[in-house]
Order: C-alpha cells, then sequence, then structure tokens
C-alpha cells in the first residue's frame, strides 16, 4: 500500500493527533496548502495548481502548473496525481476550515474515493473525518467522552454505532439529519457501519488525545 500526503488551504493545528500519523511515501502540496509543510516537517515531492493562494511562498521542487479557469479544484489535481504514481491511501491534511464550498467537496469526494477502494482520511489536527463504506464496519479507538458525529450525505439504512454514550441499531437516518451529530465516544473501540447510504464520520481531536485504529495512526 502506497501511501501520500495532500497538504490543502484549510486549517492546520498542531498536535498529538497528527503527530501520530506515520510518515507517507509521497507529499502532494496544493497550492497554498504547501504552507503547511513546515508545520508537519516534512519535504514537499510535488507542488500542484493555479497558485493563486501562495503569494510569498517558495519551493524549490517541482512545480504542475494549471490555468485559474479549470474543470477541477487544486486538491483533486493532487488527488489525481498522487492516484496515477500509485498511492492507494490518501492522507488528506488540512481539510477542515478555509472556504465552506472547499471544505464541503472535499468531504464528499473523500467519501466517493472510500467507495472507489481507496483508504481515505481527511484531518485538520483538531478534527478528522474517515469515510463510512457501506457494508464495512469503520473501528476507530476514541477516548472516553470523546465526540464524534456521522455526518449524512444522504438516507442512511441501518447504521449501526457500538461503543458510544448513544448507540444505534439498524437505525433509518435521513440525510443531513442531526440525530447522529456530538455523540460520544464510550472509551476503547467505536464500530460505525451501515448498509446502504453516503456518510463521513467525524472525531474532533481536543489536546493530548490519540486516534487509533485507522490506515494513519497508532495504537
Amino acid at each position: 500500500m502506497t501511501s501520500a500526503w495532500i497538504l490543502v488551504g484549510g486549517r492546520l493545528v498542531p498536535g498529538p493527533a497528527l503527530a501520530a500519523l506515520p510518515h507517507p511515501d509521497l507529499v502532494i502540496a496544493a497550492d497554498g496548502g504547501a504552507r503547511h509543510a513546515t508545520t508537519l516537517g516534512v519535504p514537499v515531492d510535488l507542488w500542484v495548481g493555479d497558485f493563486d493562494s501562495s503569494d510569498g511562498l517558495t519551493l524549490d521542487v517541482p512545480r504542475d502548473v494549471h490555468p485559474r479557469a479549470k474543470d477541477s479544484t487544486d486538491a483533486e489535481l493532487a488527488i489525481r496525481l498522487a492516484r496515477e504514481r500509485g498511492s492507494t491511501s490518501l492522507a488528506i491534511l488540512g481539510a477542515f476550515g478555509g472556504r465552506f464550498d472547499h471544505a464541503f467537496a472535499l468531504a464528499l469526494g473523500a467519501v466517493r474515493l472510500a467507495q472507489e477502494g481507496l483508504d481515505v482520511l481527511l484531518h485538520s489536527g483538531d478534527e478528522s473525518g474517515h469515510p463510512l463504506r457501506p457494508g464495512e464496519p469503520l473501528h476507530l479507538t476514541l477516548a472516553a467522552g470523546q465526540t464524534f458525529s456521522v455526518l449524512a450525505a444522504g438516507p442512511l439504512h441501518r447504521l449501526s454505532i457500538v461503543g458510544a454514550r448513544w448507540p444505534l441499531q439498524a437505525a433509518e437516518v435521513p440525510s443531513g439529519s442531526g440525530h447522529t451529530l456530538s455523540n460520544e465516544a464510550a472509551g476503547g473501540e467505536l464500530v460505525v457501519q451501515l448498509t446502504r447510504g453516503t456518510a463521513l464520520v467525524t472525531v474532533l481531536h481536543p489536546a493530548g488525545t490519540l486516534l487509533a485504529g485507522d490506515p494513519y495512526s497508532v495504537s
């Protein structure tokens, strides 16, 4: 499994959750996301975008330059390059915060990529996002009281949550429902699964907590 970090231009908060991520095989910066390389302490292998949000930033790395009038976001261009280079595990860092339209598109795109068979993680240091594949349980190890949500991007069929303060068993959840927001982990293993639908599980990471159980973190 070849892993890649995609650096995008949203919020990135240093802390233990980011420090727990194993270094990848490839780092691609999408335009202004290259600023996060210093925070992460990693070299950038490739820099892509229209470079409209990287004023004053200089990197001595190969650049893949695109016009501002294009059909893909800079993040999508970076993801495409990572896939062309054989990456099957993607951590999109700086995914939250910034412009809502870009963050929302990233979240929906991450779910689509996961349905195509890739391992995908969204992370901003203080918050992470994990696509939920129908029929495949998502296992996360969280601290007691750690906040998580299941975001229903479409109707969710037979959603189950085990290891939470408010568990669910084979529930039907409508698109955009607040019923599955701001739940709390019981401590230990959290298991979320559904039979059909499109969803993203988000986790808050207060200072001093670590996330385990996904492809990019350690127990």
